[in-house]
């Protein structure tokens, strides 16, 4: 292991400048999160402009789902871009296109242009999915990449909280279009400001562009041991190929297998019919519009807060013991909740019970599973197709939450609200086995000492396998 690595925040081979360049790249996150949460304040007032949402599910759905479609073509095309045009590049285009894409909803003339924005703004969170965890944690030292990395889930939290402040301030008028609208302003900031940031140091070495990530990392360095990181970059670089094939070579399917299986728990276990129908939810226990998206703030604040909670402790407890004791907490408020749904005659008590149960699931959700899975899918895989991976997860990712923003309306409908939040809950069980079989520990490694285990392994399994044919050959 290098002895490079830092001591913890501000300590070792980190500058400042290192925490305002992963604080800017966190913006993408901050997008990400305000679209997540934005339309489910929205959707109920724009039924007043456009009838037909109140006149068919289906359209209401696409309005909804219309960004996750972009978000999973985004993601589809964004591991690919990140690798060929760079981290920084590809972060401004998805900028000017969230850009785009929110002031076209806010000055939509009839659905169908308010759903072609909405995917239009989806394909910038596609990228800004992959990208902003990517950038991260290619600028950051081992001892603090959880913590920098975790700034953009931090801020995928804080994005959502906005979005619900923005739509409460915003609910007496019904005002959806400001509510919508209001997306451009962090655009515009991370436009401006990741026009003066740097370009990855290990983008750049792939790129064969030495000079400028010893610049590059010169500025987000102390000048100690500049030279030994690009050393270790080329090293790991010489032994990688690049490209989707590459992706699915045997050596890292392993890593291949955590990254898509996360990504599709991540959503099947539940946590975005909190975002995108809480409101929706809650009225359904007896509470108003306005009480509904208020409580839905309480439910933001719990979520930033302990996205701060999760990254004071990435990087000291490790990424696996919280993963775990996010999924045990989240399982055990979803059997509470669909209990309360289940029992009859709770009256009022049930909108309490209901926001109390939702709040412990999404403070669970936000110390483990929210951070962990962004965190490891940009810490497991090699240099050359880490973008490419990251893209392959982040696409499963985003159609598993597609799937589920399109049929919990009808689980809801048609099983029940109590054995729709079993059903969740038996995916977390699922996904708490698979944790504990699968995913490795990444907790103050660098990224090429990951990448170096990941090889060694699979040479080990193969000399495995070559020992165990010769021995059925001698018997």
């Amino acid at each position: 292991m290098s002895t490079r690595e830092g001591t913890g925040l501000g300590g070792g081979d980190t500058n400042r400048f290192v925490y305002v360049t992963a604080a800017l790249a966190a913006l993408n996150g901050l997008l990400f999160g305000f679209d997540t949460g934005v339309i489910s304040g929205a959707l109920l007032y724009i039924g007043e402009t456009f009838p037909l949402l109140e006149q068919s599910a289906a359209v209401e759905g696409l309005v909804v789902s219309g960004a996750l479609i972009g978000a999973a073509i985004g993601a589809a095309m964004g591991g690919t871009l990140a690798d060929r045009i760079g981290r920084r590049r590809l972060i401004l285009v998805g900028a000017g296109i969230f850009f785009v894409g929110s002031l076209g909803m806010a000055t939509a003339l009839n659905v169908w242009w308010l759903i072609v924005a909405r995917i239009v703004n989806g394909v910038a969170i596609g990228f800004a999915s992959i990208v902003g965890p990517l950038y991260i944690s290619e600028i950051s030292p081992p001892k603090i990449r959880g913590s920098l990395v975790s700034f953009n889930q931090l801020a995928i939290t804080s994005g959502i909280l906005v979005s619900y402040l923005v739509n409460y301030s915003l609910a007496s008028r019904g005002a959806w279009r400001l509510m919508l609208g209001a997306g451009t302003i962090p655009a515009l900031v991370l436009l401006v400001g990741m026009y003066y940031m740097p370009e990855s140091p290990r983008w750049l070495v792939g790129e064969g562009r030495e000079s400028e990530a010893r610049s590059t990392l010169g500025r987000i360095r102390t000048a100690a041991g500049v030279e030994e990181e690009i050393e270790e970059i080329e090293r790991m670089e010489e032994l990688e190929e690049e490209g989707l094939t590459e992706v699915f070579k045997p050596w890292i399917r392993p890593a291949l297998i955590v990254g898509i299986g996360l990504a599709a728990f991540q959503q099947v276990t539940g946590i975005n019919t909190v975002i995108y129908y809480a409101p929706t939810i809650l009225e359904s226990t007896g509470f108003g519009s306005v009480v509904s998206i208020l409580a839905t703030v309480g439910i933001g604040v719990i979520n930033v807060s302990m996205t701060v909670v999760a990254i004071l402790l990435l990087d000291r407890v490790g990424r696996r013991p919280l993963l775990l004791g996010g999924l045990v907490g989240m399982l055990a408020m979803l059997v509470v909740l669909g209990g309360a749904f289940y029992v009859s005659g709770l009256g009022g008590v049930l909108g309490y019970v209901a926001t109390g149960s939702l709040m412990l699931y999404v403070a669970f959700f936000a110390i483990g599973l929210g951070p962990v899975f962004w965190l490891l899918i940009s810490e497991i895989y090699p240099l050359n197709v880490r973008g490419t991976a990251m893209g392959v997860a982040t696409v499963v990712n985003w159609l598993a939450n597609l799937v589920v923003a399109q049929l919990f309306p009808q689980l809801f409908d048609v099983i029940g609200p109590a054995f729709t939040f079993w059903l969740f809950a038996g995916l977390t069980a699922g996904a708490i086995v698979f944790t504990h079989y699968l995913v490795p520990e990444t907790k103050g490694r660098s990224l090429e000492e990951i990448e170096a285990d990941l090889r060694e392994t699979a040479v080990g399994d193969e000399s495995l396998s070559m020992a165990e044919q010769v021995q059925e050959a001698d018997d």
